[in-house]
């Protein structure tokens, strides 16, 4: 990615800020938002400020191009057919995966299973590798900072296999509390939910840490990375977790289509959670066998054209400078949240050190959702409501929040625009 080099100014914090602006930079935004249509649009009479990127993000046009092709002149199922057409839909969908590895840091393509997303990433696994390993009071930790996705299929499975779900609590910052997590662990542990950076909070946890005094109980560990991917570079070698899951749309991506990594050895023992085509090797009445690993969990026809825009997204991704692109958002994180505090009666939610770009908030006495609406108002886009996390809202005692949450697309002037909006409310 090439053209004028980005500096956060000084000059564009609210008077009243004590935010300092990073001395210097390289992560070429401009360059990047003419990438993304969407961000070019009016919204109520106001240029957009899409800060719900924590919901979804937008795409940029190498994304919707993709899949337009693959509609338009590549259309063909994958896998199973000899014509052209379903080969080079194969080799599309095969790169994608491909890609997938490569974000993840496996070499093990098989090791990526394709889902709809998050969602359904840990259903499978809680439904396959759960109902095949999970007994009479065995304990699957779940952090209190996780989306309702990495909670509520652990209580189903809990409660058909007769084990227990306890959860790791919040530290006032929230952090999840370590010393808490270390006596919670025992030899009744079968797995660890994790996120890899809260939707709610921001808070990105000491992952790896995790996951190692986890293994030393003999306990698995499956991370939510939906609200990661994006943020920072990734490696589930380093981090050693067990399963690993993401959705595309949260990473520049269509919606409806997700991975799931697992461990070769772990995959492999498992039971497929869906039959049907695709993940068979031969089918009688009498015995089925199933095919190797991804497909074997695979079921049925996949988002071909998901894949597709999947593959087109994480190329993208790879055209930047992960680590350039992380340090502009840790930095106008930094700017974001001191701006904020600028903002009288404003309550931030989650504090921890580390964390990403998830800005979650009250204001004095005005009600999430009426607000979000007379942000709306002004072109800005955010979220009100619970977030899918409503025990990580219930550990600061309120049931519902505004969030703002930012990508590598947002500028100063989007942040500053939403504080600008907040003074204004508070003296209306």
């Amino acid at each position: 990615m090439t053209g004028t080099r980005y500096w956060l100014p000084t000059q564009s914090a609210p008077a009243t800020s004590s935010a300092s602006a990073p001395s210097s930079g390289a992560f070429d935004v401009e360059a990047v938002r003419r990438d993304f249509p969407q961000l070019h649009r009016e919204v109520n009479g106001h240029p957009l400020i899409w800060l719900d990127n924590g919901a979804t993000t937008f795409k940029p046009r190498q994304v919707t191009e993709a899949v337009g092709e693959h509609y338009a002149r590549d259309a063909s199922n994958v896998h199973r057919g000899a014509h052209t057409l379903a080969k080079q839909a194969t080799q599309v969908y095969e790169e994608g995966r491909e890609e997938a590895a490569k974000l993840l840091g496996t070499r093990d393509t098989g090791e990526v299973v394709f889902v709809r997303g998050t969602t359904e990433a840990v259903n499978l696994v809680a439904q396959s590798w759960g109902r095949a390993n999970l007994g009479v009071g065995d304990e699957i930790l779940v952090s209190a900072a996780e989306h309702h996705s990495n909670l509520v299929p652990w209580q189903l499975i809990a409660k058909e296999r007769r084990a227990r779900v306890v959860p790791i609590p919040l530290l006032p910052d929230g952090q999840l509390d370590q010393d808490a997590y270390r006596d919670l662990l025992n030899n009744k542990t079968k797995l660890v939910a994790l996120t890899h950076a809260s939707n709610v909070l921001g808070t990105v946890p000491p992952v790896a840490q995790m996951t190692a005094l986890a293994h030393r109980w003999g306990a698995r560990v499956l991370v939510d990375g939906a609200q990661a991917v994006s943020h920072f570079p990734v490696d589930v070698t380093e981090l050693d977790a067990d399963f690993y899951a993401f959705s595309g749309h949260k990473v520049f991506a269509p919606t409806g289509i997700g991975v799931l990594f697992g461990k070769r050895e772990i995959l492999e023992a498992m039971p497929p959670w869906q039959g049907g085509g695709n993940m068979i090797d031969s089918v009688s009445f009498e015995k089925t066998s199933y095919a190797p690993l991804p497909h074997r969990l695979e079921a049925g026809t996949g988002h071909i054209a998901g894949v597709a825009g999947l593959r087109a997204a994480l190329r993208y991704l790879g055209t930047l400078n992960r680590k350039t692109a992380t340090e502009y958002e840790e930095q106008l994180t930094a700017y974001a949240t001191s701006a904020l505090s600028t903002v009288p009666g404003l309550r931030l939610l989650g504090t921890a050190p580390g964390k990403i770009g998830v800005l979650t908030f009250l204001l004095a006495d005005a009600e999430p959702t009426h607000l979000a609406g007379l942000l709306d108002q002004q072109g800005i886009a955010v979220r009100a409501g619970h977030h899918c996390a409503q025990p990580a809202l219930a550990a600061y005692g309120v049931t519902s929040a505004v969030r703002a949450s930012l990508a590598m697309y947002n500028t100063v002037e989007d942040v500053d625009t939403l504080v600008a909006a907040l003074h204004e409310a508070v003296d209306a």
